[in-house]
């Protein structure tokens, strides 16, 4: 029973998006959507770890031997959902009660990881149910007595932890889907297979937008259920973009690369306004990936191959002509800069690594 509100940047006069606030930047794309005559439907999923520990213990052991929630890899665990059913359903409650209600929650594959599915909703409001879970499902856990953490990876011993999210358009004249056409190959119509393309075309020069952190590139390794390259296919859970066939209610494609430290404000703007610039631009979509995307990778166009540091993507960013057009120059230029200083504020720390590799041998 405590009001809260979402807060939103305008420009100085109150008469325009402000240039650099995430969620006006979705905006500005979802009225380049309107304006193409489709509205978008979005539905977010993350992957987190939850540790037995408090905010003080994780920083008395400097981050270090922390205490999963339950020990061993048990992904979609009876075992484990049942053993912890009132937290469970205490936290399904949770989010429903605060207007971010999930489709489903399981264990993930790892010790302690739980993976929540928003239910899906219009674009704006889906980016808000996605920042209002990752913030609240953190403090719901540290009332229990936890700590949840939503870094891409926490431990190069377990996969990372990502942030899916799942798309469509529909028709604003009629409210049919976009994607779907019946008698098409995997039911995907021209306006899917050129959104696909778009996607496809424009994921490395976004990549800083949707992978925004160091730790992001931990996560993209090849083999980690993380994709590497900017490939596409059907139910292929190792393609970047897994379109998923169904019906004209169900049809859509999974974006795959976003982890779950990115903003979900920014990864739907990217996202979409890829797609859209795909459909715009009538571009044409190439042969799906079948089997292994890894292990095809090495074969595919440089233009395909995703930069696997954050330096290397925020130079992509920075060259990139489709960013100003969708973000706005102002604001690809503000987050540029933020970047690059991210990078240098990693550079100019020793880490554990290159003590151990150095201190006493070289």
């Amino acid at each position: 029973n405590i009001p809260f509100f979402l807060g939103e940047f305008v420009t100085s006069d109150q008469q325009s998006l402000h240039p650099i606030c995430p969620r006006s930047r979705l905006k500005q794309v979802l009225q380049r959507a309107t304006a193409a005559g489709f509205g978008a439907r979005l539905a977010f999923e993350y992957e987190f770890f939850i540790f037995a520990e408090t905010p003080q213990s994780i920083r008395d052991k400097n981050y270090r031997n922390l205490v999963p929630l339950a020990p061993g890899n048990f992904g979609y665990s009876v075992l484990r959902t049942n053993t912890h059913s009132d937290l469970f359903n205490e936290f399904m409650d949770y989010c429903e009660a605060h207007d971010f209600a999930l489709e489903c929650l399981h264990c993930e594959t790892g010790p302690g990881v739980w993976e929540g599915a928003i239910a899906v909703d219009d674009a704006l409001a889906a980016a808000d149910k996605a920042i209002l879970f990752k913030t609240f499902a953190k403090s719901f856990f540290q009332r229990q007595g936890f700590v949840a953490t939503f870094m891409a990876k926490w431990s190069l011993d377990y996969p990372g932890q990502s942030g899916h999210c799942h798309q469509s358009l529909v028709n604003l004249s009629d409210g049919s889907s976009a994607f779907f056409e019946e008698d098409a190959e995997h039911g995907m119509s021209a306006v899917q297979r050129s959104y696909v393309a778009g996607q496809q075309k424009y994921m490395r020069e976004l990549l800083a937008v949707t992978s925004p952190t160091i730790n992001s590139y931990t996560r993209l390794v090849k083999g980690a259920w993380a994709p590497t390259a900017a490939t596409w296919g059907v139910e292929n859970r190792t393609t970047a973009l897994r379109v998923i066939p169904g019906s004209a209610k169900s049809q859509r494609v999974e974006f795959r690369v976003g982890s779950a430290d990115a903003n979900p404000y920014l990864v739907a703007a990217a996202t979409l306004g890829a797609g859209l610039l795909g459909i715009s631009e009538q571009l044409s979509l190439g042969e799906r990936v079948l089997g292994d995307a890894y292990a095809v990778q090495d074969q595919l166009p440089p233009a395909w191959q995703l930069p696997s540091n954050l330096r290397d993507a925020n130079r992509a960013l920075a060259q990139s002509k489709a960013a100003p057009a969708l973000f706005g120059a102002e604001f690809v230029q503000h987050f540029v800069a933020s970047r690059d200083w991210e990078v240098r504020e990693y550079e100019r720390h020793v880490t554990d690594w290159q003590l151990q590799r150095y201190f006493e041998i070289i």
